[in-house]
């Protein structure tokens, strides 16, 4: 096929998730679709994909992406005629020890929470279904009827004819060699083959995203790793629709295929390929086969089935698959150029993950934004320290190493550490700071007492910084604690339409005078919540904005893409001149005033207010806000006198008994307030009225904002789903968030966030309560609760305020 002069949208690279993303296109948007593929189809490593097909994921968004792949899977042979190799065997995942086992009963719960049936089996089970294997060493598995298996070739192949019956055009044997751009937007691709004008890009191209992109100057974060596998001769006694296998504790997986076995793995010592950009002319090719590497897998299978050792290997596969540094893919616009969107990085779960990929991808691509809450995958999560391909190597070879490992709560990277850190980090390491890593920032977690080693221990129960977090919290409850929050983001919007701009933006009324905050939300055009942040009016004509540490690029990117046009205004990323300290707790106030001559008293500085008050020298912008429910003061601190600053308050605080509290303490005392966090209790599937935050929504006022049209179409209208809180008494259960919430015995919904409030002497919950008749405020009292933790029920109090709130001086728990 020649190829066209112009195409409405290009597709770039012919894999599964490509293929995809075009079918959807064609099909579900009826778009002008052009695939460019450099080799032929399948030919990067689609083609020596392993083919597995599991669903379930920590997240309820990409769960649904990848069930949504499966019922793809399951019917496309009779929409297109090609077969796809579909076979919906079930999966069973081993568990050898007990931590294993609590994690899997957890997986089982959260399975539940996100309308999967797993259930839990005894060795004696696992060994009827599968009479091949040694079951000696099990405690038990798990088994997910609806999982299974697939030909990656076969299922790209017949979503490709799909998407040529739908319209799509495929060129294959074309090379993109670089774009044209004007004004940060990509207006044709260049070819071997000529320029092709067009809209939009869907970079799509596997391990060579990452040279596709920077071909526009955006960054894909991706390290192709080596990832082998052998096929196996036939074996006597297995069954063409045994289980596919996954063996975690021994870093092993198993498919049957024409009677034999596939069998790879997840080493600890991965073996990476370049980290420079990949060679173009890799179609179908693969490296020689590494038996001493794979040695490792091998022992380990043939003790899980002995029949491997009396059988012969018929290939073995050795092929570069492409990693990301957290696991998890990245799909998305990218921040740097408004019209080029990413599907790549699936981490080995590209077969499974491509139905779903290239349905939400398609929709991304038409909407301009996501279809649903994929901030997990959203390339926005990362940041300028990204584009260090050795620190992106490091970093995701040790989450290969963790594939199978047990997922602990709680569990941080050990690479690439320090990357960033506040320069209080050596005063609070001296402090007994046990620090954890956020977008590159070191930031303390909880601090060691004396004779304690500053050193994490994960478990699956109480971690040992416990007791440590409680005690910080109960002071910052009765005294006064310093926070380290430098790693905030922080920008400032300026110029005579920055108002005008932000008025758009924000669903809350920013329109106050200068020396005034304001908590606000920004929505989708669905309503939902795509960001949370504060808003201080420093001038007329500017604007300093206060965001987590982890949404830098999202958000930023948000509020620049829709800044609307011919709009006279400038966002400026200032993250690194500012540090920022939190002075919480009843006793703020006196630390405060002894170190400034500003007056701090509450007629002088209400809350909601923001005044630059002179500290040990310096000019410090203080925000009188607070995340913790105590009185407080955010401190934004010029960075290079934030040493002084946090010096001469913990002189001051000395009577007081100031000290330096972490992130656990934190969060343990926002979940007593009831303060709602970005990504977990609020999402972009979540609206303001349903998460309980409607005061926060300018409707009163006569201003049009984004996603005003659909809150105005939900008013007055019975609400599907609210978010409330829980407590459980029972001090041996751990709450870590997508427990299921039962109402009178039946399932209504699952924690987004858990945890335990120290001040209460109670486990705390937060999660959405549904109902699709209406979730109204009888219905929620009439109601007996209980939460299912670790598959064990638990009976639960359902709350509707904060738990905890200090202007009122009572527990409400």
């Amino acid at each position: 096929m020649t190829l066209p002069s112009h195409a409405q949208i290009v597709v770039i690279g012919g894999g599964i998730i490509g293929c995809s993303t075009a079918y959807h296109l064609a099909k579900d948007h009826k778009a002008d679709v052009l695939l460019l593929e450099q080799g032929t189809l399948t030919s990067g490593s689609t083609w020596h994909a392993a083919g597995l097909v599991g669903q379930l994921r920590s997240s309820a968004s990409i769960t649904r992406v990848l069930k949504y792949s499966v019922e793809l899977y399951k019917g496309l042979e009779a929409e297109t005629g090609l077969a796809t190799g579909w076979k919906m065997t079930g999966c069973l995942r081993l568990a050898t020890n007990q931590d294993r086992w609590t994690e899997f009963k957890r997986l089982a719960t959260t399975a539940g929470s996100f309308g999967m049936d797993m259930h839990l089996i005894s060795p004696e089970e696992v060994k009827r279904m599968w009479p091949l294997m040694n079951v000696d060493d099990l405690v038990g598995a798990s088994w997910l009827p609806t999982d299974g298996q697939a030909s990656p070739s076969d299922i790209t192949q017949s979503l490709a004819k799909g998407a040529r019956m739908h319209g799509a055009k495929i060129v294959e044997t074309v090379r993109v060699t670089g774009f044209e751009m004007k004004d940060g937007r990509i207006v044709a691709v260049k070819t071997t083959e000529g320029d092709v004008a067009c809209e939009k890009v869907v970079n799509c191209a596997g391990q060579w995203a990452r040279q596709v992109g920077d071909m526009a100057g955006i960054n894909v974060p991706l390290q192709a790793v080596k990832h082998q596998y052998i096929v196996t001769e036939k074996i006597e006694g297995l069954s063409t629709n045994a289980p596919t296998i996954r063996d975690p504790d021994r870093r092993t997986y198993f498919k049957e295929e024409v009677g034999g076995l596939v069998m790879g793995g997840y080493e600890p010592d991965p073996q990476p390929w370049l980290t420079g950009d990949l060679p173009n002319d890799w179609a179908f090719r693969l490296f020689d086969d590494d038996f001493d590497h794979f040695e490792q897998h091998m022992m380990q299978a043939m003790e899980r089935v002995p029949a491997l050792e009396n059988v012969g290997v018929k290939q073995m596969i050795n092929g570069p698959e492409s990693f990301t540094p957290d696991g998890n893919f990245i799909l998305g616009v990218a921040p740097e150029c408004k019209n080029m969107f990413v599907g790549a990085g699936f981490n080995a779960f590209g077969i499974a993950s491509g139905g779903g990929a290239g349905w939400v991808l398609a929709q991304w691509v038409i909407d301009g934004e996501a279809p649903l809450d994929l901030w997990v995958v959203d390339i926005r999560r990362f940041a300028g320290m990204h584009r260090d391909r050795q620190w992106v190597c490091d970093r995701t070879l040790e989450a290969y190493g963790k594939h199978y490992t047990i997922a602990f709560p709680h569990e941080e990277y050990e690479s690439g550490r320090p990357r960033l850190v506040s320069p209080l980090y050596q005063r609070l390491k001296t402090s007994g700071a046990v620090f954890g890593s956020k977008l590159g920032w070191e930031r303390p977690n909880w601090f060691a007492p004396a004779g304690t080693e500053p050193k994490d221990v994960y478990s699956m129960g109480r971690q040992n910084w416990f007791e440590p977090a409680g005690d910080e919290h109960r002071h910052v409850r009765e005294a006064v604690g310093v926070f380290d929050q430098s790693s905030f983001s922080k920008y400032e919007l300026s110029g005579p339409d920055a108002l005008k701009a932000l008025d758009w933006i924000c669903a809350n009324d920013v329109a106050k005078p200068v020396g005034r905050l304001t908590y606000t939300q920004l929505l989708n055009t669905r309503g939902g919540i795509e960001a949370d942040l504060t808003v201080a009016r420093i001038a007329d004509e500017k604007f300093y904005i206060v965001t987590g540490t982890g949404f830098r690029t999202h958000d930023f990117g948000w509020i620049a893409d829709h800044i609307p046009d011919g709009l006279d205004c400038t966002l400026a990323d200032i993250t690194e001149e500012w540090g920022t300290l939190s002075l919480m707790g009843p006793k703020a106030r006196d630390v405060l005033a002894a170190v400034t001559s500003a007056d701090v008293s509450n007629a002088a500085f209400p809350f909601g207010h923001v005044r630059e008050i002179p500290v040990a020298g310096a000019t410090v912008r203080a925000l009188r806000v607070t995340y913790v429910g105590e009185l407080g003061w955010e401190l934004h601190i010029p960075i290079a006198a934030l040493g002084e600053v946090y010096d001469a308050l913990m002189a001051a605080g000395g009577d007081h008994g100031i000290r330096p509290i972490g992130y656990r303490a934190l969060e343990s005392l926002r979940l007593e307030k009831g303060y709602r966090a970005w990504s977990s209790d609020i999402t972009p599937n979540d609206t303001p009225f349903e998460a309980g935050l409607g005061w926060a929504v300018k409707l009163r006022k006569n201003i049009d904002f984004l996603g005003r049209r659909a809150l105005e179409g939900l008013a007055g209208k019975p609400l599907k789903k609210r978010l409330m809180g829980f407590t459980v008494d029972d001090p041996s259960v751990v709450l870590a968030g997508r427990e299921t919430i039962l109402r009178n015995g039946e399932p209504v919904g699952y924690l987004t966030s858990g945890g335990y409030g120290y001040t209460i002497g109670k486990n705390i919950g937060y999660g959405y309560v549904r109902n699709a008749d209406g979730v109204s405020d009888d219905y929620l009292k009439s109601g007996t609760y209980e939460l299912v933790v670790a598959a064990e029920k638990t009976p639960a109090t359902l709350h509707f305020g904060p738990l905890y709130d200090p202007s009122m001086d009572k527990i409400k728990a």
